[in-house]
C-alpha cells in the first residue's frame, strides 16, 4: 500500500465535482487524457458510467492511470455460490416486516453475507432497484465490481474499510458510502462483525435533490460529501475478481491486484457521507410535512418528480407542531417504501421495528403509526419535544418492490406484523365534535 495509515486518511470534499488525485508526483498527465507515453510507464483507461452522448450534466466518467489495464484478465466463469435471495417470490400486496438478520457463525465476508430482500424486476432485467441486507464476520479477500448498478451501503453495526480503484473510504454506523457502477472494490471489516443494508440502483446515478423554494442551503450540503485520494496496490496474485452481471456472480483469477490505479481524474467516483450532518427541516407551525423533506439522495425516474429511488432519513429533530397529530400520518401511497432502522426507535412504531430489521409497504398499502403510538400521540401534551437517539431510513421507489422467495419464507419475517394496527379501536362519536 502506498498511502497514509487508515487513521490518517484524508479526503476530497464536494458532490458531483470533477476530482483529481495522484499517489505519485507527476503521475497525472497535463493537458490531455491519453498521451502516447505516460509517466511511470502507466496505462490510461477510461471508466464510463454513462453513455458518451448523454447531456453534459449527466456524464459520469473517470480517467484511470494504472499499472496494468483492466483488459488484462482471463475468461470469467459463473460461480457455484450465488447471492442469497436472488429468486423473486410470488406476488403479494401484503405489508411485510423482518426482524434483524443475525451474523452467521461460519466465515462470511461482505459479498457472502448479502441477502436480497426485494427487487423491482427480475435480476436479469437490472432495472429499478434491488434491496439487500448484508452480514459479515470476515474481510473480503476477493475484489468485486457490480455491472448492474451503483451501490449505496448503509451500515447498521460495525465499521467498514472500502478499498476502491480510486482510493479508500472508511464508514461506520450513521454514515453511508456509494460505490459507482463498475468500480472495483474490496470490503475490510474494522470490527469483529458488521451488518447493514444495501441499495443497488440500476437507474440514473444518485444525486442531491432539487431544493426548490427551500433555497440554496439545507438538507445534505455538498461540502459534506467526501471522495478518496489516490491509493494503489502493486503486488502479485492470485486475486479473485468477482463481478455481478445480470444478477449472477462470475469470477476470474488475476495474477495481480486490480486496485492498481496510481492517479485519476473524473466524476465517476465513490464517496461517503455522515448522516449526522444532514440539515433537517420540518414544520414550525402545524402538521407533519411530507417525508420527501428528508431526502438525502435521489435517482430520477422516467416520470418527472417520481423517483427511481429516493434515499430518505428520519434523524433526530425537534417536534413543535401545534394542535397536530405529530407522528407520520396514516397513508396510502403510489410510491413503494422499504424502511430500515440504524439506531434507537422509529417514532411511528412503539415496538417490533428493530435496528437491523426492515419493513416493506408497497403501492397503495395502508400504513402508519401503530396502535400504541397513535393513542399516545392523540393524548400527548403538545410541548416542544426533541426526538433523540434515532435514525431510520427509507428507500422509496416508483416501482413495486417484489420480495424474494427467501424474504417471504425466512424465519426473520414477522408474520404477525398486521397485528400492530389491530388495536386501533373505533373512537367515532357522532354527537361529539
Amino acid at each position: 500500500m502506498h498511502t497514509p495509515a487508515p487513521s490518517d486518511l484524508n479526503y476530497q470534499t464536494g458532490f458531483g465535482n470533477t476530482f483529481s488525485s495522484e499517489a505519485l508526483p507527476g503521475a497525472l498527465p497535463i493537458g490531455q487524457n491519453s498521451p502516447q507515453r505516460l509517466p511511470y510507464g502507466l496505462y490510461a483507461e477510461q471508466l464510463s458510467g454513462s453513455a458518451f452522448t448523454v447531456p453534459r450534466s449527466e456524464v459520469r466518467r473517470t480517467w484511470l492511470y494504472r499499472i496494468r489495464p483492466s483488459a488484462s484478465h482471463p475468461e470469467f466463469k459463473r460461480l457455484g455460490a450465488q447471492i442469497n435471495g436472488i429468486e423473486q417470490g410470488p406476488v403479494t400486496p401484503n405489508r411485510l416486516r423482518w426482524s434483524p438478520f443475525e451474523v452467521p457463525a461460519e466465515r462470511t465476508d461482505f459479498l457472502d453475507g448479502l441477502i436480497c430482500l426485494a427487487a423491482t424486476a427480475p435480476a436479469e432485467q437490472a432495472s429499478g432497484v434491488s434491496v439487500y441486507v448484508y452480514r459479515a464476520n470476515a474481510s473480503m479477500e476477493s475484489v468485486f465490481f457490480d455491472s448492474d448498478g451503483e451501490l449505496l451501503i448503509v451500515p447498521e453495526s460495525g465499521r467498514l474499510g472500502i478499498d476502491t480503484e480510486l482510493g479508500r473510504l472508511e464508514i461506520g454506523p450513521l454514515q453511508i458510502a456509494v460505490v459507482p457502477r463498475g468500480m472495483r472494490f474490496r470490503v475490510e471489516l474494522l470490527d469483529a462483525t458488521a451488518r447493514g443494508y444495501l441499495c443497488e440502483n440500476h437507474g440514473c446515478p444518485l444525486r442531491l435533490p432539487e431544493l426548490g423554494p427551500i433555497g440554496s442551503n439545507g438538507l445534505a450540503n455538498p461540502r459534506d460529501f467526501l471522495a478518496p485520494l489516490a491509493r494503489y496496490e502493486d503486488r502479485g496474485g492470485p486475486v479473485q475478481l468477482v463481478q455481478k452481471f445480470l444478477g449472477e456472480l462470475w469470477a476470474c483469477e488475476l495474477d495481480h491486484s486490480p486496485l492498481d490505479v496510481v492517479a485519476w481524474h473524473g466524476n465517476h467516483v465513490p464517496y461517503r457521507y455522515d448522516l449526522r450532518r444532514f440539515n433537517t427541516l420540518g414544520t414550525v407551525s402545524f402538521d407533519h410535512p411530507d417525508p420527501s423533506i428528508f431526502t438525502v439522495l435521489t435517482s430520477p425516474g422516467s416520470v418527472p418528480g417520481q423517483a427511481n429511488v429516493d434515499f430518505v432519513i428520519f434523524p433526530p429533530r425537534w417536534m413543535v407542531a401545534e394542535h397536530s397529530f405529530r407522528p407520520p400520518w396514516f397513508h396510502r401511497n403510489l410510491m413503494n417504501e422499504f424502511m430500515g432502522l440504524l439506531q434507537g426507535v422509529y417514532d411511528a412504531k412503539a415496538g417490533g421495528f428493530l435496528p437491523g430489521g426492515a419493513s416493506l409497504h408497497n403501492r397503495m398499502s395502508a400504513h402508519g403509526p401503530d396502535a400504541a403510538t397513535t393513542r399516545q400521540a392523540i393524548a400527548a401534551d403538545l410541548k416542544p419535544q426533541k426526538i433523540e437517539n434515532t435514525m431510520a431510513f427509507m428507500f422509496e421507489t416508483g416501482q413495486v418492490l417484489r420480495p424474494s422467495r427467501l424474504a417471504l419464507d425466512c424465519r426473520e419475517r414477522q408474520t404477525d406484523y398486521d397485528d400492530c394496527w389491530s388495536g386501533l379501536a373505533r373512537t367515532f362519536e357522532p354527537n361529539r365534535k
